[in-house]
């Protein structure tokens, strides 16, 4: 089902897409591929969003920078410098984040408007990024999957060719919070990691993934998520052809239980430290499924090129439940 949600400045119609199935409610809108709103039940069966947004478009055309629940692409995360070496030539990017290229830049998949179409329990999003936005090589056609399991489950599967050589790396950035508000550091996270990627003051990784032993790194047994965290995982799994599950989120408060499976070989953790108005630090945990950041400059991290003939597949499934 959809609905007419709000219109661009240039007019164009942005359309909210309402699934819904086994007590689960998901709202995804046409700009920006944004899930909007993800209404699940606690241990007594009272429902809540748990994913931060805002109630209008005005909203997230205000307010961009958190990239709240939108589909980040070409490139989710960071490029270092916002250039990239391809097949013998450099590609420079427009940098949006310091020195680098974040999200795809400054017009990247979160600010367009998604063609739509009705799938079975969701909806399917399309658009072709041509060659050249946002200084990406290749025409890009891209599709992006959201459909409700049997059991409630968040399917998000993208695919995507090209008619050149470029690089690929799509997530959604979506920031939980399953008490439904207030602060969620007291959330309870376990990741199936047990290494991550350090990074420089750009966030740029340096050297080679380190072991969390002992550090504030490991989640590999659930604790307090805390504050301070905006770091990429290597998930001990790897690049997998079907979702494996690789994090839990627990609220203690509510019972509630994020489960988050995936074929990419790394994710995200960030505590949403530098979130301002009308939000604050802290108010959510964003788990990001991805390859790693600045894979085009590290050939010795998995792999973001897509070449000609080749189809680019990710999925993620993110899981809800209750622990009493």
């Amino acid at each position: 089902m959809s609905e007419l949600f709000g219109t661009l400045p240039d007019g164009t119609p942005v359309h909210r897409w309402t699934l819904k199935r086994a007590g689960v409610r998901v709202r995804v809108l046409t700009y920006g591929g944004i899930v909007q709103s993800v209404e699940v039940p606690d241990r007594d069966g009272r429902a809540a969003n748990i994913v931060l947004r805002f109630a209008g478009l005005d909203g997230y055309l205000a307010h961009p920078e958190p990239f709240l629940g939108a589909l980040i692409g070409r490139y989710a995360n960071r490029i270092g410098g916002a250039r990239f070496p391809l097949d013998g030539l450099i590609y420079a990017l427009e940098p949006n984040d310091g020195p680098n290229n974040l999200h795809g830049g400054p017009r990247g998949f979160d600010k367009r408007v998604w063609d739509a179409e009705p799938v079975e329990h969701g909806v399917r999003l399309t658009r072709v990024s041509p060659h050249g936005e946002e200084g990406f090589p290749g025409r890009l056609e891209v599709t992006a999957t959201y459909t409700l399991d049997e059991s409630g489950a968040l399917r998000i599967a993208y695919e995507a060719v090209t008619d050149e050589p470029t690089v690929v790396n799509l997530t959604n950035h979506s920031y939980f919070n399953l008490a439904g508000a207030g602060n969620a550091g007291g959330h309870e996270l376990r990741l199936y990691a047990s290494r991550f990627t350090p990074v420089d003051a750009h966030q740029i990784p340096v050297g080679e993934p380190e072991d969390v032993t002992g550090t504030r790194f490991d989640f590999r047994k659930a604790h307090k998520v805390g504050s301070g965290f905006d770091h990429n995982y290597v998930l001990d799994k790897g690049v997998t052809d079907t979702p494996v599950e690789v994090a839990e989120l627990h609220d203690p408060a509510t019972g509630r239980v994020l489960t988050v499976a995936t074929t990419e070989p790394g994710i995200q953790l960030y505590t949403a430290d530098h979130l301002g108005e009308p939000f604050a630090p802290g108010d959510a945990v964003a788990l990001e499924t991805q390859h790693f950041p600045d894979s085009p400059n590290r050939p010795d991290f998995p792999s973001t090129r897509l070449r000609p003939g080749e189809v680019y597949r990710s999925e993620t499934v993110y899981g809800f439940g209750v622990r009493s």
